[in-house]
This record gives structure tokens, sequence and C-alpha cells, in this order.
């Protein structure tokens, strides 16, 4: 078995990717390389031409990532999940299209798949495995999916048409900011040991350097301007990114249940969430909590 940290991130080849497959007009692509943008030098100002660049390569290296979690790590399929709504997401059924929301995810990379409901799935922070990584920005594993309790089970008829089981998910983080979530899924009932974790926590750490460099390239990010939040909205979002409980912040604060309830959801409005989930994920994001 090939080492995940002595070997460097390579061109996917081979594995199926949404974006790589329909994101730009293809062209002569380089051997071994996915298809590039059609770009004109003289047309496109410099800027457009580093974004373009950097994307390419975010796809390439995300593209990879899925095939090496089957490669390496003995998974049977391999699953990359990247924040944003996608032109085609689906839902968790398979009968309808849904955006992920401004926290979530949509499952753009994948190696290993027989059938297609987790191709373009979005998965919203929170929901699932890979949403509760998103989320909680930590690792989170079970030996079986479908008899799990900690978790919700709204993409139960895509993971059973793919016959998986155990579900390992790793995210992707660099300077506070969650480039994706990683799925190593097996076909049977086995629980995750300690080398496999790690395997996939390494090639979860060097995409992330290799899309933090592709970043670097399409120069300064801009930053998107923060919602005022009061004083008081700040003070109770802090305690309620904690895990505290309305009426537990209420009695720390000195304020009513219905005032907590009423700042939060001004919060809540202002950031964009939906709920306290989204809400602590977007604050982090922005910088507005630690």
């Amino acid at each position: 078995m090939t080492r995940a940290a002595d070997t460097p991130l390579r061109a996917a080849d081979g594995v199926a990717t949404r974006a790589t497959r329909t994101a730009y007009p293809a062209f002569p692509a380089c051997p071994g390389g996915p298809a590039g943008p059609a770009v004109d030098p003289v047309a496109d100002p410099a800027g457009d031409l580093a974004a373009r660049a950097a994307e390419l390569v975010r796809d390439a290296v995300l593209g990879d990532l899925a095939r090496r979690v089957v490669a390496d790590c003995g998974a049977d399929v391999g699953l990359v999940g990247v924040p944003g709504t996608g032109t085609g997401a689906r839902t968790g059924t398979g009968t309808g299209r849904a955006a992920a929301g401004p926290a979530g995810m949509v499952l753009c990379h994948w190696a290993g798949t027989r059938a297609d409901l987790l191709h373009d799935l979005a998965v919203p922070a929170g929901t699932g495995l890979g949403g509760r990584a998103l989320a909680e920005r930590a690792p989170s594993w079970v030996p079986d999916y479908r008899a799990a309790t900690t978790i919700s089970h709204h993409y139960d008829a895509a993971v059973t048409a793919e016959d998986l089981y155990a579900m390992l998910t790793v995210p992707l983080l660099h300077g506070g900011t969650v480039h994706g979530v990683v799925y190593a899924s097996l076909r049977a009932v086995v629980p995750f040991g300690d080398v496999r974790i790690a395997a996939v926590s390494r090639l979860a750490a060097a995409a992330t350097r290799a899309l933090a460099g592709a970043a670097a390239w399409a120069g300064p990010a801009v930053a998107a301007p923060r919602a005022a939040l009061t004083r008081r909205e700040h003070e109770v979002l802090s305690w309620a990114a904690t895990g505290r409980t309305n009426p537990e912040i209420a009695a720390q604060l000195g304020l009513t249940c219905n005032t907590v309830t009423g700042y939060l959801k001004s919060a809540m409005h202002k950031l964009g969430a939906r709920n306290r989930t989204e809400l602590a994920l977007v604050a982090r994001e922005s910088g507005l909590i630690g």
C-alpha cells in the first residue's frame, strides 16, 4: 500500500467528477491531466485567468483525493463534498433538485461508485455523517451507517443503492475555512481503526494544503462585508455556538428565553442562516466568533 503522506497529489485519472466534466469547454489536455478551460489569454484579464487556473487545480486535487481514498486507504467508495449550491444538486431521495444552502455542500467528486444517487447530491450542514463533519469541523465515523442512531438518515436510499455500511468523513480545513469533506466508505460493517483514519486524514491534509496553494494563485481574497451584529446578538451567538440551550443562555446573561430567541433569529437573518448549526458555522467562517 502506498503511504498517503509520501505520495504527491497528482491529476485525477479515471475519476468521475462533475466539475471537470462540465464546468469548462474542453480543449486538448496535457497527458495524464483533465481537460482545462478554453481561455483566450488576450481577451481574459489576468485576474480571471488566475481564478480559472485555481479552479482547475482545485477540481483536479479533489478528484484525485476521491480516487486515492479508494486506492491508498482500502475504501470501496471515495467521495468529496464541496461547499456551495451546485448547479445540478439533487435531494437525498433523488426525486428533485435542491441547493445545499450557504453552509452546505454538494458531492461533486467520486470514485468506486456503482450507481449515481450519490453524484451531485446536496448535503446541508448537520445532515448525515458528512453534514455533521461539515458543521462540527471534526472527523466522524460509524461502523454501520444504516443502523447508526447518532446521525440523520436523509440519504439512506443513496447509501443503500451503493451497498455501503462503514463510513468515515473528514473535513478539509485550512485557516478557519472549510474547503470540503472527504468520505471513505466500505461495503461491509467494520469499525474504523486508527491506521485507516490516520491515512484518510493525511490525504485530507495534503489535499487541503494543495487547495490553499491554488487559492493563492487567484490573488488576495476580497473579504465579504460582515453583518453588523449588536453586542447582545454577538453575546448570545457566542454562547449558542458552544452548544448552550436558550434557557442556559438566558440564565447566563440575565435575559428571558424569548429575548434570547429574538436575538438568535435576528442573527440568523443577518447572516443568512436557517438554523443554529448553520448560524454557528457561518459566524466562525466570517470571523465573528472564534
